[in-house]
């Protein structure tokens, strides 16, 4: 096997949708697939295209993210190695329901649908395994628009930060780091916020040594108050919950 079979084969992997497969099983999917490079900020695809690909992401990251009539950058997730994207597209070929551009250079390996489809019907577990991510990431979507609606900025922040060190960082002696550059404009469209009610909370937290940010990079000092933050909140809804009346 060539280097390059075996670093596709290694990718595949550690994608939760093929984890489960054997190495032959991987090899035969491997055989329709190709490798693309997109450099930063360009555009994998756009909101509303018509697609019938599926990617892998081999190296790098990239933003998932649509924009509100207004113009202003909606951004529902970060991805980074071994995560996928444009999986609804593959299965129903319709219109992509998101954006997806570049955070930096980003190696991409792609399925397209007419032979993902067909590995597919030789493969069902891979099919029930597709459908429990899809329902995890409508899982999320809700939970997003929940915070939203009900949690302050301060909660709303604390909760994106400890998932962003927790999913795509590294921890040190009880701190988190996040691996990669985010603004507080992306910041701020991870959450629903301004640019500028970004920087005064996170002025606060630094004042207070609960982060730090050094180069554009966000160390988590102080984990344990950002998760009482969150908490606080998450308490006051499960109260208002049970007390709400059935009608509603």
């Amino acid at each position: 096997m060539n280097e390059t079979r075996f670093d596709m084969r290694a990718l595949l992997s550690r994608c939760v949708l093929f984890g489960s497969m054997e190495p032959d099983e991987l090899d035969q999917l491997l055989q329709f697939a190709r490798f693309e490079t997109i450099e930063a900020k360009q555009v994998a695809f756009h909101k509303g295209s018509h697609g019938n690909e599926m990617f892998a992401i081999a190296g790098g990251r990239v933003k998932i993210s649509t924009f509100s009539l207004d113009g202003k950058e909606i951004l529902f997730d970060i991805l980074e190695s071994g995560d996928v994207f444009g999986e609804l597209s593959l299965l129903d070929g319709k219109e992509r329901s998101a954006s997806v551009t570049a955070i930096e250079r980003c190696r991409l390996l792609v399925l397209e649908q007419r032979h993902f489809l067909l590995f597919l019907e030789n493969n069902p577990r891979i099919g029930i395994k597709m459908l429990a991510a899809l329902c995890e990431r409508l899982r999320a979507t809700n939970k997003t628009l929940e915070d939203a609606c009900f949690l302050d900025l301060p909660a709303r922040l604390a909760k994106k930060l400890l998932y962003l060190v927790r999913n795509r960082g590294t921890e040190k002696e009880s701190r988190f780091l996040m691996e990669f550059k985010l603004s507080q404009e992306e910041l701020g469209n991870l959450v629903g916020a301004s640019r500028e009610s970004i920087n005064k909370q996170m002025r606060i937290w630094e004042d207070d040594d609960i982060i730090r940010t050094e180069r554009g990079y966000i160390h988590i000092l102080q984990p344990t108050y950002l998760e009482q933050t969150v908490n606080k909140y998450a308490l006051q809804l499960t109260a208002w919950g049970a007390k709400k009346p059935d009608n509603l």
